[in-house]
Parts: C-alpha cells; structure tokens; sequence
C-alpha cells in the first residue's frame, strides 16, 4: 500500500486535482451504490419499508450535516496549517476529531431517546410507516458516534494529501454492508430475520469497521498527523479554529435537511408512494451528486494548501480545471437519466404507479445536475479559504429564500410535479449569484496577486 502523501502546491494541476478527486469520487460512488443496493433489497419488502427508509433521510442528512461540516472544518484548517508550515497545529487537529465524534455522537444519541416518535412524526412519518421508521432509526444509534468519526477523519485524510485511504475506508464500509444486507434483511442461511432492523445493524457494523481503519491511518509512522494520545485532549482554541470554517458548513447542510423535511411532508399529502418516490430520486440524484461532492472534497484542501502558501494564480487555475470536470461528468449524467429513466424505474419495484412517479420525478430533478456541478465547486473553493460564512450565505440564501417557497408555490400550480421542479429551479437562480461572488473573489485575488 503506498501511503506517500502528495504535495498540493506543486506540479501539474490536472493530474494533482484527479489523484485527489479520484479516490473521493470513488469513495462516493461505492457509498451511494450500497444505498441504492439497500433502497433495492429494503423495496423487495414492499412500498412502506422503502419509505421508511426515506424517513430517515433527514436523520442521515443531519448527521451528515454535522460530521461532514465539522470534518470540512478539520480538514480546511490542517490543510491551511500544513501550507503555512504549522505542522504541530495540524497534528493536533487530528485529536481534535476523536473528541468531538464523542461528544457529538452521545449528545445526539440522547436526544434522538429522548423523543423518537414526535422526531419521526416531524420528519414526515404517517401512522402507518411510523413503526417501521422508528426499528430503523433506533437501530442505527450505536453507530453514530463512529458515523461522525469516519466523515471528519476522511477530509483529515484528503488534507494531509492521502485520499486513497478514504477511498479503502468506503470499500470496506460498502463490502461490508452489501454482503450483511440481505443476509439479516431476509434471514439467509443461519441469519435471523431482522427486516429493516437488518438494514440498520449492517450500517452499524460497517460503521465502527470504518472508524477502526481510520484510526489505524492516522496512527501510521507515515502520517503527517503522526497521533498521539496526547493530542486527543480537547484544545478549545482548536475546536474555535475548525468551527470557524465548519460551523456554517453545518448550518448550510442542517437547512439542506429542512427542505428535505418539507419534501417529505409535501409529499406526504399525495400518499407513501410518492415519499417512496423521493427515496428512489434521492438515492439516484445523489449516485451524480455526491461524485459531484468527491472533485469538491479533492479540490478543497488543494484551495487551502494553495490559500497557506499563497499560490492564488495557481489556486484559481485549479477550481476552473473543476468546473469543467465537474460539468462534463453533470451533463453526461442528466442525458443518461432523461435517456433511461424507465429502466431505472422498473429496477426498484414492479409497481406501475410508483413506476410512473419515478420515471417523471427523475426526468424534472436530474435538471439539477447542470448548475450544481459548477456551483459545488465555488463553494468548495469558499471553503477551503477559510470563508465558511460566505458558502453558508450563499447556500441558506438558496434555501430558505428560494427552495423553500418554491416548493410551498409550485404544488399549487403543477400538482406533485411542482414538488419535483422546486430544486431545479431554486439551483439556477442560486447558481447566478454564486457565479457573482465567485468572481468577485477572483477580483481580490488578482487585486492581491498586483500588489
């Protein structure tokens, strides 16, 4: 295993920005592709237990939220020190992590205990799906607190210039979990029959598997973090230093889950085949999204590094090489959907009016894909320069001024579709003033580059 790390302020971008992305866009592909493996085994138990899958989402979205803003934040400062020469703060990050997983997971834990049921409710959860989606969501609560280790370590990781490792912590997680999954979904051989508790014990299995190899590569010899016990101690000044930037990467994906939220209530008034529908979209959009979120993870700590080292020139030269990467592989994406979408359809159910939903939710969401692709990679760019405040701008604003009343209007005048073209059409107004800050920010840089 070669475990080299590579250096992000030198040689050429192309190759650097795909050994980064690389590893990140496979990382995400085999994680998705298990969702959509399990969304396929979980639909075999009928409509009701894919969409109490789907009532999870925004549970699974909020702790995103949460471990991957706070892993952006780690990773964007290590990445920042590492480029400024600042080894021993970097190093300690990594301890960092270990103490927030902790912390974060049992806080949520108890919360989650504390009101299962008026949680699943808020979430969109109907009387008949209510029991299914509380086996699930209990089920997977041991696992969070290492869930939330193995999203901040990954981006500890990809900035310390080894993202191959994250990609060898997802084949595990995926190997694991697709092997497990229908074994204790279905009772095979000498498995108990768990249904969809089977699904949540596998994550959770998968999970603290995951975490374990992370620990391993951070304690490596050829770590830059080189972890120590000692760094595990909670240095506040630290944690202040990542929220800083992870903080608003939090609040943009916690309001992410709120409009998920509103998806799911909206829908709910058009019955559980239509929240099965979005489970399906979701997992499919998010197959080209989040490999859309792997060139973003490979180009941040590229942004930091070059932000440390102030290499502007080079750092604006590296987020234009994403754009057209990120755009090309959206656009292959949206035509395969829009060619395809009835065979995709018939992969999930036999059902012809769930069939139908998805077949037209997928054609009108995929839309998304084409301003998403450039946008991502502005906002990976905000990031990686310590300018959380501005991606959480930028992105709230989507949100809550756009998304949120399109999907509160359109239902009226498009019926169910109306539902399915609010994100589309939020992303594209978005998009116009993402692309006005983005060059705003280049101003800056030319501006400094002069002086």
């Amino acid at each position: 295993m070669n475990d080299k790390s590579l250096n992000l302020g030198e040689g050429p971008i192309l190759p650097l920005l795909l050994k980064m992305s690389g590893p990140s866009i496979a990382t995400v592909l085999v994680v998705n592709l298990y969702n959509l493996v399990d969304a396929f085994w979980l639909a075999r138990l009928g409509p009701n237990a894919l969409a109490a899958l789907t009532i999870s989402l925004p549970f699974q979205l909020i702790l995103g939220g949460i471990g991957v803003g706070t892993g952006l934040g780690a990773g964007s400062y290590a990445a920042r020190m590492f480029g400024a020469g600042e080894n021993r703060k970097a190093r300690q990050t990594a301890g960092q992590v270990f103490f927030l997983s902790a912390v974060l997971g049992t806080l949520f834990n108890g919360l989650v205990l504390a009101g299962t049921d008026p949680i699943l409710r808020f979430f969109g959860a109907t009387t008949e799906i209510l029991p299914l989606s509380r086996q699930y969501l209990l089920t997977l609560l041991p696992g969070v607190p290492f869930l939330f280790l193995i999203m901040m370590t990954s981006n500890l990781l990809r900035a310390e210039g080894r993202p191959h490792l994250v990609m060898y912590s997802a084949l595990l997680y995926a190997v694991i979990s697709a092997i497990l999954d229908p074994f204790l979904i279905f009772g095979w051989g000498p498995f108990p029959r768990l249904g969809i508790k089977g699904s949540a014990v596998t994550a959770v299995i998968s999970q603290i598997a995951g975490a374990l190899l992370a620990f391993y590569y951070l304690r490596q010899e050829s770590s830059k973090y080189q972890l120590k016990w000692h760094y595990l101690r909670p240095d506040y000044r630290i944690i202040l230093s990542i929220y800083q930037t992870g903080f608003p990467s939090v609040i943009i994906n916690l309001v992410a889950s709120l409009g998920m939220l509103l998806h799911n209530h909206i829908l709910g008034g058009y019955g559980d085949l239509a929240i099965a529908t979005l489970g399906i979209v979701s997992r499919m959009n998010g197959l080209v999204m989040i490999a859309l979120f792997g060139i973003g993870h490979g180009l941040m700590p590229m942004v930091a590094f070059n932000e440390g080292a102030n290499l502007h020139s080079r750092l604006m030269k590296t987020v234009k090489i994403a754009v057209k990467i990120s755009f090309a592989i959206a656009l292959l994406s949206f035509l395969t959907v829009e060619a395809f979408a009835p065979a995709i359809a018939t992969l999930f159910s036999d059902a012809p009016e769930l069939q139908s939903l998805t077949i037209t939710a997928l054609r009108i969401n995929f839309l998304i894909l084409l301003t998403a692709a450039p946008s991502l990679m502005w906002i990976n760019m905000f990031i990686g320069l310590g300018q959380g405040k501005t991606a959480m701008f930028l992105l709230v604003g989507r949100d809550t001024l756009i998304l949120i009343p399109l999907l509160l209007i359109l239902p009226y005048w498009f019926g169910i579709n109306g539902v399915w073209m609010a994100q589309p059409l939020a992303n594209a107004l978005a998009f116009l003033f993402i692309l006005y800050w983005t060059k705003r920010q280049y101003r800056i840089f030319e501006s400094n580059d002069k002086q």
